[in-house]
């Protein structure tokens, strides 16, 4: 048997850091939303009680290191399944870019093997499941609009953002999402208006929803990455009507509401980098 699953990229609408807890982890509230941009993977089963990650990758391990290969040993575990299965993974999202790649993969593995098993868990169990490994898991299990709170393990689902455009800008580099939190000083932070963000979002009001995006993080990763900033700087000159730094970056991503613009902003922020995209909000 083989089950095809589709794991999308995420982007963040704001992202705030409240505190860092006793255990190490920080308490955040996170507002993201998924768009047209995936990895594919193909599960098929094995007569052998065994694990097989199939990827090309030069960035990516295809062992007990990555995090789709721990999402299938956890699974097998939880629910004492006693099958193989060999996971291929076609990559399109790039590593450590604030896109959630990796969790989006990981996911993808979860609800591939409950179909392909056809044990049919709950999303929301699923979601629990996934939080033991990463705190982006959970949310890319629903793929949906929705606000993260905790360490992102409590998950509400939200109304999809306006129809839009989204360019995607990412210089040559990766970001490691535990060195931009090493740095966090919570009373230094500049917190996002989440409360107008989600507002925007029940509203269907895209201008709103543009005006209030906030990453906490941006000062941070700006500081360590200071060409990062200048690529949100030239996406705001360019003219995109809302842009930000996606989790910890490094990716920029400016929305627009018309085709004819975005392509516009698309060509022009390809004079600053190689890898820019232009794609679908999904939501």
């Amino acid at each position: 048997m083989l089950v095809m699953e589709k794991a999308p990229a995420k982007i963040n609408l704001s992202l705030d850091v409240l505190n860092k807890r006793e255990d190490g982890y920080h308490d955040i509230e996170m507002v993201m939303t998924t768009i047209d941009l995936a990895d594919r993977l193909e599960l098929r089963e094995l007569p052998a009680d065994k694990i097989q990650l199939s990827l090309e990758s030069r960035y990516v391990p295809s062992d007990e290191r990555n995090l789709a290969y721990q999402a299938a040993v956890l699974f097998k575990e939880t629910y004492k399944i006693k099958k193989g299965v060999h996971i291929r993974i076609d990559k399109s999202i790039p590593v450590s870019a604030g896109l959630a790649g990796g969790s989006a993969d990981a996911a993808a593995v979860l609800r591939g093997l409950n179909r392909l098993w056809g044990l049919d868990i709950p999303l929301a169990e699923l979601a629990d499941l996934g939080s033991e490994l990463g705190a982006d898991i959970a949310f890319c299990v629903y793929s949906k609009t929705a606000i993260a709170k905790g360490y992102g393990e409590c998950i509400e689902l939200l109304p999809a953002p306006p129809t839009c455009w989204v360019v995607l800008a990412r210089p040559d580099m990766g970001v490691s999402s535990y060195t931009v939190f090493d740095q966090i000083k919570i009373p230094e932070l500049k917190h996002p208006n989440t409360k107008q963000i989600l507002e925007a979002l029940h509203e269907g009001d895209f201008s709103k929803l543009c005006n209030h995006l906030g990453n906490a993080l941006e000062p941070i990763t700006f500081s360590m990455h200071p060409e990062v900033a200048r690529l949100k700087e030239a996406m705001q000159l360019a003219g995109a009507e809302g842009v930000m730094m996606s989790g910890s970056g490094p990716t920029v991503f400016g929305l627009l509401k018309h085709h004819r613009k975005a392509l516009r902003i698309y060509n022009s922020m390809r004079g600053f980098c190689n890898d820019v995209q232009l794609i679908r909000m999904l939501g």
